[in-house]
């Protein structure tokens, strides 16, 4: 993430255009005319070396003629022109430039490398090429082609297409909805989704995020961001291409089912965005977000004159996983007295076909008073017997009147079917959000509901794994690393077997056999007990065996075992004349009546590198299509959540006589792959199916792994392949203290939450203000929540732990910055441990960490009072400067090198 002088870009003080003429369709006169028209107060230049002037504004030759350096340039010149003004604006010191200009071409010796390379050399932003331009109400800036100017709002949209971009514009023109900013940034040559994610998370100006992607440039950098915006403030999305066929056909089960966009809902759900299908939903976003802040439970009450409308509005709240409200029993009898003795008695709330405004602002008063409920969704249906505009007025008066009162009044949505603009204007001006059918209001409704349990799963701490598992990865490196050493692709089925039993993943003994004879002595040992065995083709060159005819079952004899692997040589040779087959691999015949065939693997994506896969299993996978992904890493309630998304999800459980699956055997394998992928970047490709599942665990009957050197996926530090970078096992520590303390000290988890939280209960008072600057006197699972579920690419926190009693006995955290350039630093220590040299010790390895990430310095906040801390910064290299922000505190800052090294 980079947020390096977008506020430059978002918010200039002078603007530079570049090109255009007087021509009327000239682009160039188009964005300088809506620069000047929005009202544009900072400073205005045109350079043009063709034009002496346009519209009346007078023109430069070059960047050089400017009388100083603009804050914003922007491009229209033809695509020939544009690297030369690109590098002209960095050599002359401008901070941003939007390419509007489309046609640059993409890769290395195009315009658009060309751009690129001189933009970074000078410093310079690019928005673009091929983009709208930018738009922000806020500050009265119109950069771009857009037909008009929105109001001024809380929404930010950022649009990977100009013309979405524009249509946001136009609708908003029909509204009375407002925008922060709306973003167009076309190629995202340098500034992207996840700068912009990253400005906007941070944006007081902004309340909720409207996105429209077609692709993702950098999934590592889009994931954290957007990961840290949706902790704040909704973040909707719609993604172009859903039914985009696959880049590539894959060899395994698991990677032919991990479609591209398949792939994005994953990553969209992890990173708690709320996804829309089209751009009708995301309209309904912007209708919804624009006017409501929250919702406090997904409980529903629909009030309407018209029953048919309300069961309709019924039946798509629960489609979307809403509930429809119960009317608590005061309520119910309140309504009573007032309504016709004809009214439904329930929800939805039927007030019978004459109701005029008098009744539906009685009954909404009723209703919205209902703890019962979290929100009211009114419908009206035209009649002759009352006016519709009269009952909308009489809903907009009572919703002013509850905002008065209680300041946040609860949600209101309105649908008045077939209504005209006076309607509409008559729920713009109160800003109640209001929809053209009950399906979308209904839609907007779980928009905000869906937010409100993202935010929330956001904050659950996940149930942390057994104690007792402990990987071999030394093992899974060797067997992995010894195949790629010999140039395969594949790892054998022996070799399977070896690397799942270092993750402790439950896989049915293999035996191996070169030859007809020698299969025919080995399958001994797996027929006993009226056991039967099966042979399949062993061919680093054959896949699929079932396809060549390299698998048979239920052989239940050594001479049976001999004729099969015989008559299976020559199948396969006859259908792969060039396969190299080295032998057979032998198996038990595993019966197990009551098990599911699932599968679970993991897939290789283009875009977000390895993914986890779950769903049914068995023969007909890929025709049932019944899955879902997760990107790695996991933990188990993850694990959950990726089973239950599936519709085999509800076989698991007990039906007739058959026993519910083990569910928690499931979803440990699915993170012990995740893990075991974390650990081997190595592994491209993984298909365990079937996985057998039920009441007595799980078993792999069939499991291939494809192997590959590890190609970087993502730049920098971090695992090299996961989009979300994994707990940095690497950064654990068992260190001494004097002769007898002996510590753990290690990354935090997002299950310390309890550990975290009894460490607080034995600081003081006075330790507590110290650190934060103020008295605390509690600690919510809200606020502890946040210190122990971090994103690792852009924070770390490290726990000290007393290994004699498992207690926390210290912490200390580092944030980096947007830029990844600095980072600043916290400490605190139990206090009834200050004073032992634990304080110097984590200090020295937060140093140690910045260091190894980049970091071109660390600072830390300090009070003046705080004198053993200043003391501790100054031994260590610190420089103290006074905090210009305030007066009571200072500052350590500390320059980092390569080199630099404490002890």
């Amino acid at each position: 993430m980079s947020t390096y002088r977008l506020e430059q870009l978002l918010r200039p003080r002078s603007i530079a255009v570049v090109g255009g003429s007087p021509r009327e369709k000239s682009l160039g006169r188009a964005v300088l005319k809506n620069i000047r028209t929005a009202g544009f107060t900072g400073a205005i230049s045109l350079v043009n070396s063709r034009y002496p002037a346009i519209d009346g504004t007078i023109s430069v030759k070059a960047f050089a003629d400017l009388s100083s350096p603009p804050d914003l340039v922007v491009i229209c010149v033809p695509p020939v022109s544009v690297p030369s003004v690109v590098a002209e604006a960095g050599a002359r010191g401008a901070a941003a430039a939007i390419i509007i200009t489309a046609g640059l071409g993409h890769g290395s010796s195009s315009l658009a490398d060309a751009c690129e390379r001189s933009a970074r050399a000078a410093g310079l932003r690019l928005l673009g090429p091929n983009c709208l331009g930018v738009l922000v109400p806020g500050v009265k800036l119109n950069a771009s082609f857009a037909s008009s100017m929105p109001l001024a709002g809380d929404l930010a949209v950022v649009s990977q297409s100009g013309a979405i971009a524009a249509g946001m514009v136009e609708w908003a023109s029909q509204r009375t909805v407002g925008f922060s900013a709306i973003v167009s940034i076309g190629d995202q040559l340098d500034v992207d989704f996840g700068d912009l994610l990253e400005f906007f998370a941070f944006d007081r100006a902004t309340r909720a995020v409207l996105l429209y992607v077609e692709s993702v440039k950098d999934a590592r950098k889009f994931m954290s961001a957007a990961r840290a915006a949706a902790r704040t403030k909704p973040v909707v999305v719609v993604k172009s291409g859903r039914h985009a066929a696959a880049a590539r056909a894959a060899a395994t089960h698991t990677g032919a089912m991990a479609g591209s966009d398949a792939v994005y809902d994953a990553a969209f759900r992890r990173a708690g965005l709320l996804r829309v299908l089209d751009l009708g939903e995301l309209f309904d976003a912007a209708e919804t977000l624009g006017r409501v802040k929250t919702v406090a439970g997904k409980r529903l009450a629909i009030l309407t004159n018209g029953g048919g409308t309300g069961v309709l509005a019924i039946d798509r709240l629960l489609d979307f996983g809403g509930i429809a409200a119960e009317l608590s029993e005061d309520i119910r009898a309140r309504l009573d007295r007032i309504l016709p003795a004809t009214w439904s008695k329930s929800n939805p709330v039927d007030i019978i076909g004459d109701a005029d405004a008098v009744r539906y602002e009685k009954a909404l008063e009723l209703l919205a008073s209902d703890s019962a409920n979290d929100a009211v969704l009114v419908i009206n249906v035209p009649t002759a017997l009352a006016s519709a505009t009269d009952t909308a007025s009489a809903v907009t008066d009572f919703s002013e009147k509850r905002r008065e009162k209680d300041g946040v009044p609860k949600p209101l949505f309105s649908v008045w079917l077939g209504s005209g603009g006076s309607v509409s204007e008559i729920f713009d001006r109160a800003k109640i959000p209001h929809y053209p059918t009950e399906t979308d209001a209904v839609r907007g409704f779980m928009h905000l509901v869906r937010h409100s349990e993202a935010a929330t799963a956001m904050m659950e701490a996940p149930p942390s794994l057994p104690e007792n598992f402990a990987p071999d990865m030394s093992t899974a490196r060797r067997v992995v690393m010894a195949a790629i050493s010999q140039t395969r692709d594949w790892l054998d089925p022996l070799e399977v077997v070896e690397l799942f039993d270092a993750y402790a993943i439950p896989i049915a003994r293999t035996a191996f056999a070169a030859t007809p004879e020698e299969a025919e002595k080995v399958c001994a040992s797996l027929l006993t007990n009226g056991q039967k065995v099966a042979v399949k083709v062993v061919s680093r060159d054959i896949v699929h065996k079932s396809d060549v005819g390299g698998v048979r079952l239920n052989l239940s004899s050594p001479m049976e075992v001999r004729r099969a692997t015989e008559e299976m040589f020559a199948t396969v040779k006859a259908a792969r004349p060039q396969a190299r087959i080295i032998g057979v691999s032998l198996h038990p015949m595993i019966v197990r009546p009551a098990a599911r065939e699932l599968i679970a693997g993991i897939a290789d994506d283009d875009t977000f590198g390895p993914v986890v896969l779950f769903g049914h299993g068995g023969t007909a996978v890929e025709a049932i299509d019944d899955k879902a992904l997760a990107l790695p890493p996991l933990d188990l309630k993850l694990a959950y959540e990726l089973i239950n998304q599936t519709r085999v999800s509800r076989l698991l459980r007990a039906y007739r006589n058959v026993p519910p699956v083990n569910i928690n055997e499931i979803a440990l394998v699915l993170v012990k792959l995740a893990q075991l992928v974390a650990d081997v970047p190595e592994i491209r490709e993984l298909d365990i199916n079937p996985l057998l599942a039920d009441d007595k665990g799980v078993l792999a009957l069939d499991a291939r792994v494809a192997v590959a050197k590890v190609v970087p996926k993502f730049a920098g530090h971090g695992h090299p392949r996961l989009a979300i970078r994994p707990y940095p096992k690497e950064w654990e520590r068992h260190v001494r203290i004097g002769e007898s303390w002996r510590l753990l000290i290690r990354p935090v988890r997002p299950e310390d939450e309890h550990l975290v939280h009894a460490f607080f209960e034995r600081v003081s008072p006075e330790d507590l203000r110290l650190r934060f600057f103020a008295p605390v006197k509690e600690f919510s699972h809200v606020f502890i929540a946040r210190l122990t579920q971090l994103d690792y690419a852009r924070a770390i926190a490290f726990v000290a732990i007393d290994e004699a009693n498992h207690e926390m006995v210290g912490g200390v955290r580092l944030h980096a910055d947007a830029n990844y350039y600095a980072g600043e630093y916290a400490i605190l220590l139990r206090s009834d441990v200050k004073g032992r040299g634990l304080g110097w010790k984590l200090m020295n390895l937060i140093i140690e960490y910045a260091q190894a990430e980049g970091l071109k310095r660390i600072k830390g906040q300090i009070l003046r009072e705080n004198s053993a801390m200043l003391r501790m910064c100054r031994e260590l290299g610190f420089n103290i400067v006074d905090d210009p922000d305030d007066p009571g505190s200072c500052v350590a800052v500390l320059s980092l090198s390569a080199e630099k090294k404490h002890s």
